[in-house]
């Protein structure tokens, strides 16, 4: 079986680093090995758009585009949004890398040589894998997310390493159902999805990866995500069969879209 792959890389507020994430894909052949590239800008105050634009130039990215969403959706709304996209533009798998530039494309590669992702629904970056390498990491972001990490393991029946980090890969036949669309807008997002792949029992596995943290601007608040990702985890566990069903977002949306800026 061959692959399409979509690199999705979600960006809001990412002026700064999203020249060195797309600098990433420079390496001979590294881009040529994605079908596509998109930049999806999530109504950034910043310019992040412009930036995203002159690195595609520069670099000669001749599979990049560079998209902005036409509200300003949430990170799990931009997944919404690009997994959709890839669906319909026929990709077999998206991956999901993101725009502040804390994990490295290059940590992917290995799995994609062997074919792994062709064997499982979704393959996932994890930043407390045994394997992993963290720089710059906040020892009480590290004992919170370990954590919460052993309490979704509990909760799902399966050993858990992350519950959500900036480099993850998709298989579009997992997606095509949409079962992720009433799961939060905001950065719960992968959390919902480490719980609806419980429900749905999608073949999943981890990989180690790099983990760093620079300039980037952190849009969690901690004790208010811990307060709402224990919300998220109770509503699970007393009702697993209707997770899927009920409305966990903010706001309800029949649409997710966005244009093209190049």
């Amino acid at each position: 079986m061959s692959d399409r792959i979509l690199v999705f890389i979600p960006a809001y507020r990412c002026e700064r680093q999203i020249g060195r994430v797309l600098e990433q894909f420079g390496q001979p052949g590294r881009a040529e090995r994605f079908a596509q590239i998109l930049v999806l800008d999530n109504r950034s105050p910043d310019g992040t758009v412009a930036a995203a634009q002159e690195a595609g130039r520069t670099l000669r990215l001749d599979n990049l585009l560079v998209g902005r969403n036409h509200d300003n959706y949430g990170l799990g709304g931009s997944h919404k949004a690009a997994f959709r996209y890839a669906v319909q533009e026929g990709f077999t798998h998206v991956v999901v890398l993101h725009g502040d530039d804390q994990a490295d494309i290059a940590d992917l590669m290995p799995l994609l040589a062997r074919g792994e992702h062709l064997e499982k629904d979704c393959c996932l970056g994890a930043r407390f894998h045994p394997a992993s390498k963290l720089q710059g990491y906040s020892r009480t972001r590290m004992i919170g997310n370990v954590a919460f990490n052993a309490l979704f393991s509990t909760a799902t029946g399966k050993r858990l390493y992350d519950l959500g980090s900036g480099l993850n890969i998709y298989s579009t036949a997992m997606l095509r159902d949409e079962f992720y669309k009433r799961l939060p807008d905001n950065l719960m997002f992968n959390y919902g999805m480490i719980l609806a792949s419980s429900v749905k029992a999608h073949n999943i596995s981890f990989f180690p990866i790099t983990w760093r943290e620079e300039d980037q601007v952190s849009n969690v608040k901690l004790f208010s995500q811990a307060y709402r990702t224990m919300a998220l985890l109770r509503g699970f566990v007393a009702d697993r069969r209707n997770f899927l069903a009920k409305e966990h977002r903010e706001k309800a949306r029949d649409e997710y879209s966005f244009e093209i800026c190049s």
